[in-house]
C-alpha cells in the first residue's frame, strides 16, 4: 500500500539554467524531500549545492542510490545514458524535452520501464500554461489549427534544430489536442545562424481530417507565441505571452452563455444565430512547480503524469519526421 503522506526522496542530473529551477523548486515541495543534485561540471553543483542547501554528489551513480526519482536536464543527447542508469536501478525519472534523440532510444526507455515498472514523464512545459486552461471546459473537435512558435536567438538550445528546440512543445500541444494518427506530413526549413535548421514550417494532417500549421523560428526580432483553433461555431485564439485567451462561439438566438457577451446578431442559412466572445480570467501559476509537483504526486499514486513516456516519444517521432522532411526538402 502506498503511504500517500511519504515524501519522495528526489534528485537532479544536470544543474545549469533550466536544472536550477529543477533544484529550487523541489527544495520547496512538501511532497518532495531533495537528497542532491549532480552535474560534471563541480564548480556548478557546488553552487548550485550551496544556493539551495542540498547535496553536490561527486558522481551520478551515487545520487541515483540515495533516490527513488531523478529530474534529468542535460544536454538532450545525454538523456538516453543516463536515464537507462536511473530506471535499471528502480528509479523514476523526469526528463527534459525531447525525451531523447531517436525513436530508437525513447523506445528503449520505454521498454525498460515497463520492464522495471518505474515512471517516464517529459517536460512538455507548455501543457501546464495557464492560458491553456480554459480549452478543458470546452469540446474540443478542430478543423484547423494555426500555431507560432518565434524567439530572438540565443546560443543555449542551438544544440539541437529548431523543431527539436522550439517546435516540439506545440507538436506536443497538437498532437493532445487532436487526438488522431498523423497522415501526412509537409515541411520545409531554412539554415540562418547555426549549421542547423534555424526557422521551420510545417503541416500535417491528421486521419481525422484535421490540419494543423506550426511555425518556429529562433532568428526572430520579438518573441511570439500564439495558438488559434478553429472548428464549427467555435474560434478560439491565445496569446501564451501575455496570458490572452480569447473565446467565439456561434450560438442560436434562443442560447445563452452567462460567461460571454453577444456582438452583433447575424442570420446563418436561414437561422437567427449570434457570436458570443468570452475572455476567460487567467490564474497565473509556476508551471514548471506544478509540472515537478504532477511528477512526485504521479510516483505516490496521487496523479497520473500530464505528459508521460509515450506521449514525450510521440512528439519526438513527429518532430523528426518533420527534421527529415525538411532536409529532404533542402537537398
Amino acid at each position: 500500500m502506498i503511504n500517500m503522506d511519504k515524501k519522495t526522496k528526489v534528485g537532479v542530473i544536470g544543474v545549469g539554467h533550466l536544472g536550477r529551477h529543477h533544484t529550487k523548486h523541489y527544495a520547496q515541495l512538501k511532497c518532495a524531500n531533495l537528497i542532491g543534485i549532480y552535474d560534471i561540471d563541480e564548480k556548478a553543483r557546488e553552487e548550485t549545492g550551496s544556493t539551495y542547501n542540498t547535496k553536490p554528489f561527486d558522481t551520478m551513480d551515487a545520487l541515483i542510490n540515495e533516490v527513488e526519482a531523478v529530474s534529468i536536464v542535460t544536454p538532450t543527447h545525454q538523456h538516453k545514458v543516463v536515464a537507462e542508469a536511473c530506471i535499471k536501478k528502480g528509479k523514476h525519472v523526469f526528463i527534459e524535452k525531447p525525451i531523447t534523440n531517436t525513436v530508437m532510444e525513447a523506445d528503449r526507455l520505454l521498454s525498460l520501464s515497463e520492464e522495471h515498472q518505474t515512471l517516464i514523464q517529459v517536460g512538455h512545459i507548455e501543457r501546464l500554461n495557464p492560458a491553456l486552461i480554459p480549452l478543458s471546459n470546452l469540446d474540443i473537435s478542430p478543423k484547423y489549427i494555426e500555431v507560432q512558435r518565434l524567439a530572438p536567438y540565443m546560443s543555449r538550445g542551438t544544440d539541437v534544430p529548431v523543431v527539436l528546440d522550439l517546435m516540439i512543445h506545440d507538436i506536443d500541444l497538437v498532437l493532445a489536442i487532436v487526438k488522431s494518427p498523423v497522415e501526412k506530413i509537409q515541411a520545409s526549413g531554412v539554415s540562418i545562424m547555426t549549421r542547423s535548421v534555424d526557422i521551420a514550417n510545417a503541416r500535417i494532417r491528421f486521419k481525422n481530417g484535421t490540419v494543423a500549421n506550426i511555425t518556429s523560428s529562433r532568428v526572430a526580432k520579438d518573441r511570439v507565441r500564439k495558438l488559434k483553433v478553429f472548428q464549427q461555431d467555435l474560434y478560439i485564439t491565445i496569446d501564451f505571452l501575455i496570458g490572452l485567451t480569447e473565446i467565439y462561439k456561434v450560438m442560436d438566438r434562443d442560447q445563452t452563455d452567462p460567461a460571454a457577451t453577444m456582438s452583433a446578431p447575424l442570420e446563418s442559412n436561414g437561422r437567427n444565430r449570434q457570436i458570443f466572445y468570452e475572455r476567460p480570467e487567467i490564474k497565473k501559476h509556476d508551471a514548471l512547480e506544478l509540472e515537478l509537483k504532477n511528477f512526485v504526486e504521479s510516483i505516490q499514486g496521487k496523479s497520473t503524469p500530464i505528459v508521460d513516456g509515450v506521449a514525450g516519444r510521440n512528439a519526438l517521432e513527429v518532430a523528426i519526421q518533420i527534421h527529415d522532411t525538411i532536409l529532404e526538402d533542402l537537398k
